[in-house]
């Protein structure tokens, strides 16, 4: 892929640029769950109470990504919380909890699940038509809100009992956690805000919830992954020379396929290793190199006139254990507000602040020439702030 911008700065700025990002990157180790490419980006969780029943009520929880760029890919969601009181989930839709926990003190009818802090997953894709609701049944999938907004929910319905049967007794869950798949997700307190208001499909009457509260969770790349997922080498065409990207970036190299290992590429266990481990497994499987990343991203200079610069950016992905389609790429540059011109992808800016431009690859087809590999959902912390986000469908 390529870009043409005009040269506002220098080409020796422009790298200085680039090297002043992946200093400030490497130095940067705050774990607070703060995007800045994405500062009001989030996901929200919204509890609907729909109706009471004998023993406490009947709720749709909606997830909404209203990230920019950020998916959420396979394997999917996972949202957990705690109970405030003794609240078991009588049956569910759209959705199912992982553990049923202990329901022995039930007789006659047992409950869906028991346990005191449940974690509920979406539904895989073709599930029977009795057991889906709307935004439901994904896998686990959602799309980012700016760039797919019909995809950009997921949602199950569940019954409650145990609970309280009206607003004033109906106690709030706690302890919120979402795994999207993997951490890096930091969730607040359930807040109790205005009921939903719904709409019918003749759009002729209005009804709302019977009582809302909301969840906010954001994303920290440095809770997701203590190291970097990711590195930029860079290159350009009057030097041979390519500035590779350093040694032990992502972790040092060890002669073993567990985790932090890597196998090499020529390997013939490498096709045993990856079955037995699964598609889409989130433990990255990477093959050997210096570098040991996952993903690395080139940036090449091709060309350097007076009235614009040219940029071919390559991207090759060294973990064998994930299998992605769709992908973004977002690279944030002081000179991208006077891109001329984009080849071989789509382009949309995304601006979060006035001052700093950026560009945004939304979802394309990549392939790539090692038999096992494709992408997966990485996010670079070093390097020119390219991040790398996939979605597979």
């Amino acid at each position: 892929m390529g870009f043409l911008v005009s040269p506002m700065m220098s080409l020796f700025s422009k790298v200085t640029v680039l090297l002043l990002f992946v200093l400030w990157c490497a130095s940067f180790t705050s774990t607070e769950a703060y995007d800045p490419l994405d500062p009001t980006g989030n996901i929200t969780i919204k509890w609907d109470i729909i109706s009471w029943t004998a023993d406490g009520y009947v709720a749709v929880v909606t997830i909404y990504n209203f990230q920019q760029y950020r998916h959420i890919q396979a394997p999917g969601w996972s949202l957990g919380w705690t109970w405030a009181k003794k609240e078991v989930i009588w049956s569910m839709q759209g959705g199912q909890a992982t553990e049923q926990g202990d329901c022995s003190k039930f007789k006659g009818n047992v409950p869906h699940c028991c346990k005191k802090s449940p974690t509920v997953v979406d539904l895989l894709p073709g599930t029977p038509y009795n057991q889906q609701t709307a935004n439901c049944c994904k896998g686990g999938v959602i799309s980012s809100w700016a760039q797919d907004p019909a995809n950009a929910a997921s949602s199950f319905q569940l019954s409650v009992g145990s609970a309280g049967t009206s607003n004033r007794t109906v106690r709030l869950p706690k302890n919120f956690t979402l795994k999207a798949p993997g951490p890096g997700y930091t969730c607040a307190r359930a807040k109790i805000v205005k009921p939903t208001r719904f709409m019918s499909t003749d759009k002729r009457r209005i009804t709302q919830a019977l009582m809302t509260w909301n969840v906010t969770c954001t994303y920290s790349q440095f809770l997701a992954q203590k190291t970097p997922s990711c590195c930029v080498s860079l290159s350009s065409f009057y030097n041979d020379t390519i500035v590779p990207c350093p040694k032990c970036t992502c972790g040092c190299r060890r002669n073993n396929s567990d985790s932090g290992g890597c196998v090499e590429p020529n390997a013939p266990h490498l096709a045993s290793v990856v079955s037995s481990l699964g598609n889409n497994n989130p433990m990255p499987l990477v093959q050997c190199t210096s570098h040991m990343c996952p993903i690395r991203v080139h940036w090449h200079v091709k060309l350097n006139y007076k009235q614009y610069w040219r940029v071919k950016v390559t991207i090759t992905n060294f973990n064998y254990n994930m299998n992605y389609t769709q992908w973004n790429l977002v690279v944030q540059h002081p000179n991208f507000d006077n891109l001329t011109q984009t080849f071989s992808f789509n382009y949309q800016s995304l601006s979060p602040y006035s001052a700093i431009s950026k560009l945004h690859v939304p979802c394309g087809w990549f392939y790539l020439l090692y038999k096992f590999v494709s992408f997966s959902s990485i996010e670079c912390k070093m390097g020119i702030l390219i991040m790398l986000y996939f979605l597979d469908r």
